[in-house]
């Protein structure tokens, strides 16, 4: 089957979507800026341009909603998109807060459609074959995870939409974190215990640019997470440690450097391990492969694996840690 698709908010990750939807057919775009729109529906044979969000979703034709707007309007959007029928592919975080979900989930059960939230870093190549070996046993039982993620900014970051809590709903901690708290849950399972902080050190903004977590499972595995836009060299790390092997991932391409991992296997006698690397430098296919298991859980009635659930769980952690250091966004 062909699905019709309608992509609201046609920034960056717009996009990036409307180029992964493979035999899906890009049917409308809407973004708060028409002209955004009208060039992302150029790319589209028959495509039509809005800046009417409502109206895109509610359009005949559409069986898949896109939402790649900012964070305050993502479950807004999901909601109006399940009453109508419509499946839907969410952006991370998913919403601005936990409490959104907790009206949104009920809603979507109710409207028996599939809604995936788009944590899209589980489906890099690195990443991929890091849950392959996991899901084989090749690490054993699990200890810890250590990840850390940042970038640096650029002039004028602390004017962007990310600075605005209104729209964003908090800093770096809700931007870059919840993708290492979701890949840190992948392996480790759900946290019972949370510790952290979020700080402003740099950026001249009323949001975080550091979180610092410390999370535990309820079997004591525990993850050490540092998100950060005070970073200045691009940096991605996530080394997931088992009794019996270690994973590292570092880089996501482009300018967080080649796309590699290694994995490191602890031998009888122990001492050096025995490693072996793979390295990914070619293009990013992580939306097409993300995007096309959301088909086929459209197709099969299944659940997706990132769901709201994970973004639920990701995001009562940001709030944990802001309720920490006395953040109230």
């Amino acid at each position: 089957m062909t699905y019709g698709v309608a992509i609201i908010g046609c920034g960056l990750i717009g996009q990036k979507r409307a180029k992964a939807l493979g035999a899906s057919r890009l049917a409308v775009c809407a973004d708060v800026i028409l002209e955004r729109a009208q060039a992302l529906a150029q790319t589209a044979p028959g495509a039509f341009a809005t800046n009417d969000w409502r109206d895109a979703v509610n359009r005949t034709g559409v069986d898949i909603v896109i939402a790649s707007t900012t964070n305050d309007a993502l479950a807004e959007v999901t909601l109006v998109a399940a009453r109508a029928g419509k499946h839907v592919l969410v952006e991370k975080p998913a919403a601005i807060n936990a409490g959104e979900l907790e009206v949104l989930i009920p809603v979507v059960v109710r409207a028996g459609v599939q809604v995936r939230v788009g944590f899209n870093h589980r489906y890099h190549r690195a990443l991929r074959k890091a849950r392959e070996l996991y899901d084989a046993g090749a690490l054993g039982e699990m200890m810890f995870v250590r990840g850390r993620y940042g970038h640096g900014g650029r002039p004028g970051y602390e004017k962007e939409w990310r600075a605005d809590p209104r729209l964003s709903g908090g800093g770096e901690l809700i931007d870059q974190g919840v993708h290492l708290i979701d890949l840190a849950r992948l392996f480790l399972g759900d946290f019972t215990e949370v510790h952290g902080f979020a700080e402003t050190y740099f950026w001249p903004m009323p949001v975080d640019d550091n979180g610092f977590m410390l999370l535990r499972t309820q079997g004591q595995q525990t993850a050490f997470l540092h998100v950060s836009c005070t970073e200045w060299k691009n940096l991605f790390s996530l080394e997931i440690y088992g009794r019996r092997a270690k994973l590292q991932v570092e880089g996501l391409g482009g300018s967080y450097g080649v796309e590699r991992l290694t994995y490191y296997r602890m031998l009888p006698q122990m001492g050096p391990p025995e490693t072996t690397i793979w390295e990914y430098p070619m293009e990013d296919d992580s939306w097409q492969v993300e995007f096309a298991e959301f088909l086929e859980d459209i197709e099969l009635g299944r659940e997706p694996a990132a769901s709201l659930n994970d973004a639920y769980a990701a995001l009562k952690v940001v709030e944990s840690v802001y309720q920490n250091s006395g953040i109230s966004y």
